[in-house]
């Protein structure tokens, strides 16, 4: 992995979790801030936990905030997901080859919706075949927009228009609104990678 790693989690549920699992791997937290917001940091993994915010602009104004005081070499949104495809299960993680910003509907002009790359170094380290997990990962498209999907129908709708694994709130913000101001003005790269916590 990258040298000094961003790891940036949407709600504190999710913070919480990522924090608890990494100290009960016996990795030992430093607290502090990077501008205003509070962190904490693992030395060991050369690795930062943040909070981003619920939603893609207050995940993208506090990523862009991090990003603004600190460098870091890669950003990665841990965020919870849905799934969309009936391969992915609860548990299972999706590393975003792509995100397809599918809130982003257009009615006087004809281009398609935004899509943002994932960082293709990161996603070949996951694909590894000596890699043991403990748990499925699935590299492919992540649907991210401002919408619960908690219907089915929904769901197969999105799947269809993009071929998304997996639908969640704020990766776009994590790859689309951080890595096109923030990432790009700061020389990072970002990385959407999900665990999936409901299907559809």
């Amino acid at each position: 992995m990258s040298k000094n790693i961003l790891v940036v989690t949407p709600l504190q549920e999710e913070y919480d979790d990522l924090y608890n699992s990494l100290t009960a791997h016996g990795l030992k937290p430093a607290g502090g801030k990077i501008g205003k917001l509070p962190v904490h940091r693992f030395p060991d993994l050369r690795l930062t936990l943040a909070r981003g915010g619920h939603g893609k602009t207050q995940f993208g104004i506090q990523t862009q905030h991090l990003l603004d005081h600190e460098t870091f070499d890669l950003v990665i949104c841990a965020g919870a997901a849905g799934a969309l495809h009936p391969d992915v299960r609860v548990g299972d993680l999706i590393a975003a080859t792509h995100t397809f910003e599918h809130d982003y509907n257009l009615k006087f002009a004809q281009r398609p919706n935004p899509q943002f790359e994932g960082h293709s170094k990161s996603i070949e380290q996951l694909q590894d075949p000596g890699l043991e997990a403990g748990f499925n990962i699935h590299v492919g498209v992540m649907a991210s927009g401002d919408e619960d999907v908690i219907d089915v129908e929904r769901g197969r709708e999105l799947h269809k228009m993009s071929g998304a694994l997996g639908v969640a709130w704020e990766g776009s913000a994590a790859r689309g609104r951080a890595n096109s101001a923030a990432c790009r003005i700061s020389n990072c790269a970002a990385q959407p990678t999900q665990p999936i916590t409901k299907r559809r």
